[in-house]
């Protein structure tokens, strides 16, 4: 049995299509949150593959750490090692106990594409957006440069290669209404699903 995955690029939308799940009566399982829970726990990790400076008042200093890791591949790749197995327990955790309360849900994973034939999808929706509006909205966001936001959205796969291979594509390079209909429509897919 598979997930009705929820994907996108950084700064795609998918926190407001999750909320407007969410307030639809659907649980998000959401890959990203669970990634900052696991970091912490992997304090002493980190420390000793990175060094004590990317720990600040005993959490990790996630700005400085994501800095090295979107500009360095290798080093990502090693976070990525270093916190893979227990995000993926953790997801498999929480899906069990929705499946289990009978609950409908969707698995909220970034990377589900970039990290393709880990975990099994029935459905696989891409929250779209243009690659000059996730840099414009990483900057106005999160207080990046032009180059900091550049390089956030080039570590992870193209969005357009996302949309290319997802089953459905949320559409959010308009505005929020428009954003509000095509979750509706999703809404809608889900339901014929038998998900809800």
């Amino acid at each position: 049995m598979g997930y009705i995955i929820l994907t996108g690029g950084i700064a795609s939308g998918k926190s407001s299509v999750s909320k407007m799940l969410s307030e639809n009566g659907f649980s998000v399982v959401d890959a990203d949150k669970i990634a900052h829970e696991v970091l912490n726990k992997k304090i002493d990790e980190i420390t000793n593959a990175f060094g004590s400076e990317f720990v600040k008042n005993g959490e990790i200093d996630r700005k400085k750490l994501g800095a090295l890791v979107f500009k360095d591949k290798s080093k990502r790749e090693l976070l990525e090692h270093i916190l893979h197995e227990d995000i993926y327990k953790q997801i498999a955790n929480e899906t069990a106990l929705l499946k289990r309360q009978k609950k409908p849900f969707v698995v909220d994973i970034p990377l589900f594409f970039e990290k393709e034939g880990v975990y099994e999808s029935d459905l696989t929706a891409v929250v779209y957006a243009p690659k000059f509006e996730q840099i414009a909205r990483l900057m106005r966001r999160s207080g990046l440069t032009k180059d900091e936001a550049e390089d956030r959205v080039a570590a992870q796969l193209d969005i357009e290669q996302k949309k290319a291979k997802a089953d459905i594509v949320i559409d959010n390079s308009k505005d929020f209404a428009h954003l509000q209909k095509e979750v509706e429509k999703f809404i809608t897919i889900l339901k014929e699903r038998n998900v809800s």
